[in-house]
């Protein structure tokens, strides 16, 4: 069986890595890795192949960045061209960027079976992309790998149900298993002076959030008012740097709030298991903070991870208010009630060894 698999950004590596390493366990199963370059950074996509022992890409389409049309337009002509050439018996996509959405239509215009993993997330909000992303890929899949029973419930909401649809639990937990007794090579807090459960590290990058001046220096104004009382630590993502600086908001900020540059897999596992909070809009970041059961702040009005707020683990503040209650974070992680979650949350962290079961017993 030929398995095409479709990369791009950060996120994907990481899931990719743990279901590849199945799935080259396999007799009889040859994957084929495309990165279609959305991610090009070293420090956002050679770093993460290096450390996780991802296989060197078969194909490298080198899109990179740009807007959202143009982009996914190049990824999709790319994508075509390895698929016409491989003629795979699947096409697996993961999450929900612009890299998921261009595989998932590449090969479904093609006739070729589409799986999709981390099926079924809803934010309900279409202002943002990876909604659109997510949405379009699931409709077109032939086979869904749902994360959570919410997720396989907002499937059956939308008519996709049956046989096609497997609840399998979450790659990105596996991942974080087995990487976590990795860390051990990571020197990260040395190296930045960090003491375990003495700071706070923040991430953000999406768009709706780096592309709007306003909601961007409001997030830098909360992370300051932060910054007075505790180390905050804030690895960088490209686009938001040159936002950023577009916006002059690098030319001034607190000593205590430490922008640095992008760092790698097991770097950001260290840095969310020791920090005492973790602040960010990613879906992953949402995550990999409750695998290290440290609270998490999520910078947007809503979340498709929306177990973990109900288990008190995670809360949502909007940008633009983000400022306001940065002083009452500390009462938070102090006081708020956090429930311990049931044992087979998010798969166990074998979702991989599901996936790779059902996709060697599906004939496509």
């Amino acid at each position: 069986m030929k398995i095409a698999t479709i990369v791009g950004a950060r996120p994907q590596f990481i899931k990719a890595a743990a279901v590849s390493r199945v799935l080259r366990a396999r007799s009889g199963v040859d994957e084929a890795l495309v990165h279609t370059g959305q991610h090009y950074d070293e420090n956002m996509s050679e770093v993460f192949f290096r450390q996780l022992d991802i296989p060197v890409p078969s194909y490298d389409l080198g899109v990179g960045s740009g807007p959202h049309g143009r982009q996914t337009g190049q990824m999709l002509a790319g994508i075509e061209n390895v698929l016409l050439e491989l003629q795979p018996d699947w096409v697996l996509v993961y999450g929900d960027t612009n890299s998921t959405l261009a595989g998932a239509l590449a090969a479904a215009k093609l006739g070729i079976p589409v799986a999709h993993v981390e099926a079924g997330l809803r934010s309900f909000n279409r202002r943002m992309a990876e909604e659109i992303n997510r949405v379009a890929a699931d409709h077109v899949s032939d086979l869904l790998f749902a994360p959570t029973p919410i997720a396989v419930e907002n499937l059956r909401k939308e008519g996709i149900q049956g046989e096609a649809v497997h609840l399998v639990g979450d790659v990105m937990y596996d991942a974080a298993k087995f990487y976590m007794n990795q860390q051990s090579g990571s020197n990260v807090l040395e190296d930045l002076g960090l003491a375990t459960e003495q700071f706070l590290l923040a991430t953000v990058h999406r768009a709706e959030t780096v592309d709007d001046p306003q909601q961007l220096r409001g997030v830098f104004a909360g992370l300051g008012k932060l910054a007075d009382n505790l180390d905050v630590v804030l690895p960088l993502h490209p686009r938001t740097r040159k936002a950023a600086q577009r916006a002059g908001i690098l030319d001034s900020f607190p000593p205590r709030l430490k922008i640095i540059d992008p760092v790698g897999y097991l770097d950001m596992l260290t840095l969310e298991n020791a920090a005492c909070l973790i602040v960010t809009d990613s879906g992953g970041v949402q995550k990999e903070a409750f695998f290290a059961r440290v609270p998490c702040l999520t910078l947007r009005a809503e979340t498709e991870w929306t177990e973990l707020v109900d288990l008190g683990w995670n809360r949502l503040v909007a940008p633009a208010e983000f400022a306001a209650q940065a002083r009452t974070v500390a009462e938070w992680i102090d006081s708020y009630s956090r429930q311990e979650p049931p044992d087979d949350l998010y798969g166990g962290g074998n979702a991989s060894g599901r996936i790779c079961d059902i996709l060697c017993t599906k004939k496509p």
